[in-house]
């Protein structure tokens, strides 16, 4: 029985001492962390109501209206004045006389290889039936023209077959006259400016579109100017956008006036204003430029004769220039005949042929018109139009 009751003694002591370690454990356990004590909230500010004043007032020092200074209203108030844009400066155009022979070398560089190459040929021992055709090619290359070739060709063969022994000077001094021959030297080639019972001269620029026309015509203008004359411009080309803009800005860089309209309008309307003009204000010439018709509207050509016939309402014109593009050859000679049948050309003015032009188109255009060639442009810049002079031309071509 003792037994039994120490038995049961052990065990009460053993699940005591089991259930203090299992409670010491549970304790040793990290418990989780309190909830955050909720924010402070701060409540915004009541909204000032009448009466309430904003802020503490300061104590500052006060003045009495006698003590601060008032304007006596006798100062006066400075207004600013806007700028005035500046007229822009006067341009010294350079002089004409002797301009192709200060252009020459600029010439000479594109042109001279239709002189070299023929005075190759003919310098050759014997000048056979091919020689000659190869001169033919030549000059037909260089845009001569049919007609001209063949008279050119049968004069040098004539006169070489008589000079016989044949020296370069020679040469060279025999194609130099059969050229001026063909180019003309008694042609009266200066711009008609200088009426004699009135005043101004009237001049209308003609041309198709890309021929440089509206340049051509402002580069005229500085040739006048030069020459001591004062001139108006007509900016009777209504539809291109900016030949207007163009023309004046040409116009100002050597004091010219510019008579415009509006764009889109009547170009005759333009030309009629720009001659009235140019009389009250008393100046020598008048230079229209006319739109650049396509020679093969009908409708805009009828228009051109139109600007011309209202023109004439005021005095006859003096000159009519065509302006051809000596790049385009052989085809500009189509628009030549075209532009000669609707107002009467009385001269003409190649441009560009200071580029990959042929010199023999001078030669073309005059036997095809039967004017001559007055002016030439050689160049970009703004005295690069030039009076023709046959002499210094052929010179050009055959080179020193």
């Amino acid at each position: 029985m003792e037994t039994v009751i120490l038995a049961v003694v052990i065990a009460v002591v053993v699940l005591g001492a089991l259930g203090g370690l299992v409670v010491g454990s549970r304790r040793k356990k990290s418990l989780p962390p309190p909830p955050p004590a909720a924010p402070d909230i701060t409540a915004p500010p009541a909204e000032p109501h009448v009466g309430d004043e904003a802020e503490t007032p300061r104590d500052e020092p006060r003045r009495t209206i006698e003590e601060v200074d008032l304007p006596d209203g006798s100062a006066p108030v400075a207004v600013e004045e806007p700028p005035v844009p500046e007229a822009p400066a006067i341009e010294i155009p350079e002089p004409t006389a002797g301009r192709l022979v200060r252009l020459r070398a600029r010439l000479s560089r594109s042109q001279n290889a239709l002189g070299k190459g023929l005075l190759t040929l003919l310098s050759r021992e014997h000048l056979d039936d091919e020689t000659w055709e190869e001169i033919e090619d030549t000059l037909l290359t260089a845009d001569v023209g049919v007609q001209p070739t063949t008279e050119l060709v049968d004069r040098l063969r004539e006169r070489v077959k008589v000079l016989g022994t044949r020296t370069p000077a020679e040469l060279r001094g025999l194609l130099r006259e059969e050229l001026l021959n063909l180019v003309g030297t008694d042609a009266d080639r200066a711009v008609k400016t200088e009426p004699e019972d009135r005043k101004p001269g009237i001049v209308m620029v003609v041309g198709v579109n890309g021929t440089g026309k509206t340049t051509t015509t402002g580069k005229l203008a500085r040739v006048l100017v030069a020459d001591g004359r004062t001139v108006v411009l007509g900016a009777a080309d209504t539809f291109r956008a900016a030949a207007a803009d163009q023309l004046q800005t040409w116009g100002e860089r050597v004091g010219a006036y510019t008579v415009r309209g509006p764009e889109a309008g009547d170009p005759a309307s333009v030309a009629f204003d720009a001659v009235k003009e140019g009389k009250e204000m008393g100046v020598d010439v008048v230079l229209i430029d006319t739109a650049g018709r396509l020679h093969t509207k009908t409708g805009l050509m009828d228009e051109l004769g139109k600007v011309k016939r209202v023109v004439e309402k005021h005095a006859p014109l003096d000159e009519v220039l065509l302006v051809l593009d000596a790049t385009t050859g052989q085809n500009g000679l189509v628009q030549a005949r075209v532009f000669a049948e609707v107002v009467d050309i009385t001269g003409i003015v190649l441009t560009k042929l200071d580029g990959t032009a042929k010199g023999g188109i001078v030669i073309a255009v005059q036997r095809e018109l039967g004017v001559p060639v007055k002016l030439i442009g050689l160049g970009e810049g703004a005295d690069d139009l030039a009076p023709f002079e046959p002499e210094a031309f052929v010179d050009a071509l055959i080179g020193d």
